[in-house]
């Protein structure tokens, strides 16, 4: 055990009854089936006896690799991660038996942006996916497309959104099916690897995982494989299916206090509270009348909460079944299982909903990885990215890396430590006309101290008073310390750190460019982008 690594151990975890899959034809086929003919046999015997000398970095048998990404979803919805009402057994079970990253965080708090770093290994301002409505340049390499080039055959099933209204085929993968836009709860109409569209009549995260399903079952043996499943799940408009819609409706769930604590806060921060990001706005539907302060409203916000734990319940089934489906085949040993979110998501904390800002709730996200090469029930504590997705499954599996990413593997940091791993990161979010309601966003993170700015975005200076925490006293950030004269040299030095950290990226105040800040506007977003 190293340093800022704890063991962990979990109860038990139940069992779920799968739901059948349905069938799809025989004749679909990957594009990199092979069979080994016989006149071969004779070098593969003499392949057999030098195994010895192969070093443990270049296992003969590569492992496969199940990536499951959710959107939206909140450490604390998850039992490995100390929730106290949301029972998610299959999960905590990967966390169990392998690796849980207690400080994983994104680099932009918002769907497309996360998904493109989580891919590409790269910060937003290199992908160039800032917002999501942009797509995930074609010519961009990811860890998907180079594990391809190294064998592998590939499939993406469920929630891509890189481009919001494009459902075609992406590079990189033999098999691809998804939808336009968000996809819905109930009846999601998808588009079958480019070759027929068809509208699935039931729950988008059990037709997911049955399209996931369908194609791990046309795997044939000899060829590693690797399959990332987007989930829609749980992101809004939080829609349970039936047998979850009242698991909570006992669970009282009061706004956070710190939704009353906004002295010493930004402006702006308060001028979200009616908004359609704020506590007193229509909270993705779940209020009808708003802005709504009466303290009986809060039953609204609560409503919307154990909606939003009801769909994590299916994610838990889903998962259940992929399980299930690789121990029945004896492929669960050799799998590399990555269950992780996009980004995070504020319930409440500082008067608001939704993500983008770089508070605490906004940017954590769960990060459980577990299967050949890690180490089992282990806690890890240092600050991982979503950057370092990309690089960390290509060196787990063998592969090439990507050149000139940002990202790095965390494969040595969970088995033996990395003295040499980053102490501080920078976080960028820019201004959306489409969604007017959080600045522009620069900031940095060290393990002690957070560092938030709003530049304006025409190089004038910011408008918006910046945020500086002491998260070892005051995880909940709930004291800004920007204006406190006792903390002025300490937030210099964050000021120094981030202008040098965004130099060495090229943005310097003339070379980051960002849209310039409008304001917080009171007007819903547009109904075909919510």
């Amino acid at each position: 055990m190293i340093r800022g690594e704890t063991s962990l151990s979990y109860p038990s975890a139940g069992s779920h009854t799968p739901v059948e899959a349905k069938k799809i034809p025989d004749n679909m086929t990957t594009r990199h089936q092979r069979s080994i003919p016989a006149r071969v046999l004779f070098l593969t015997v003499l392949l057999f006896a030098r195994a010895g000398a192969l070093q443990a970095s270049e296992p003969i048998d590569r492992p496969n690799v199940l990536f499951i990404l959710c959107d939206d979803l909140r450490p604390d919805a998850l039992g490995c991660y100390g929730s106290q009402h949301v029972r998610t057994p299959h999960i905590d079970a990967l966390a169990r038996t392998g690796v849980r990253f207690a400080n994983a965080f994104c680099t932009t708090s918002l769907c497309s942006p996360s998904r493109a770093s989580i891919l590409t290994g790269l910060y937003a301002h290199r992908h160039g996916v800032r917002d999501n409505f942009t797509e995930l340049p074609a010519a961009l390499p990811h860890w998907p497309g180079r594990l391809r080039e190294s064998q592998y055959a590939t499939a993406y099933v469920g929630k891509w959104h890189m481009g919001e209204n494009n459902d075609a085929p992406r590079p990189g993968f033999d098999w691809f099916v998804t939808h336009k836009g968000q996809g819905k709860y109930f009846d999601t109409e998808w588009n079958v690897n480019g070759d027929r569209h068809e509208t699935a009549r039931g729950y988008y995260t059990h037709e997911v995982t049955d399209y996931g399903l369908d194609w791990l079952r046309q795997r044939k043996p000899g060829q590693p494989w690797a399959l990332c499943i987007g989930q829609k799940a749980p992101h809004s408009f939080y829609t349970p299916e039936p047998r979850y819609s009242n698991v909570f409706s006992r669970v009282r769930v009061p706004y956070p206090e710190s939704a009353f604590q906004l002295e010493g806060k930004p402006d702006w921060v308060k001028q979200r509270l009616d908004t359609w990001h704020g506590i007193y706005g229509p909270l993705f539907e779940w209020r009808k009348n708003f802005p709504d302060r009466r303290p009986e409203a809060v039953q609204d916000f609560e409503n919307m909460v154990h909606a939003y734990w009801g769909t994590v319940l299916s994610v838990d089934d889903s998962v259940g079944r992929l399980v299930a489906f690789l121990k029945e085949t004896g492929q669960y040993e050799n799998t590399l299982i990555l269950f992780m979110g996009d980004n995070g998501l504020l319930q409440g904390e500082h008067g608001m909903v939704d993500k983008r800002t770089m508070h605490e709730p906004s940017i954590r996200i769960p990060l459980v990885a577990r299967g050949p090469g890690l180490p089992r029930g282990k806690v890890v504590r240092r600050q991982v990215l979503t950057l370092d997705t990309a690089p960390s499954v290509l060196d787990l599996c063998g592969a090439p890396a990507l050149s000139n990413i940002q990202g790095r593997s965390w494969k040595k940091l969970v088995n033996e430590g990395d003295r040499l791993w980053r102490k501080a990161w920078f976080y960028e979010y820019n201004y959306e006309k489409q969604f007017p309601y959080t600045p522009n966003v620069r900031g940095i993170r060290t393990e002690r101290w957070k560092y938030t700015r709003y530049p304006h975005g025409d190089g004038s200076p910011d408008h918006h008073r910046p945020e500086l925490y002491d998260l070892r006293k005051d995880p909940g950030e709930l004291r800004n310390l920007a204006k406190n004269p006792r903390y002025a040299s300490r937030l210099r030095e964050l000021e120094n750190q981030i202008a040098t950290m965004l130099a060495a990226e090229g943005l310097t105040p003339g070379k980051d460019n960002m849209p310039l800040d409008l304001g917080i506007k009171t007007e819903l977003p547009d109904q075909n982008i919510r």
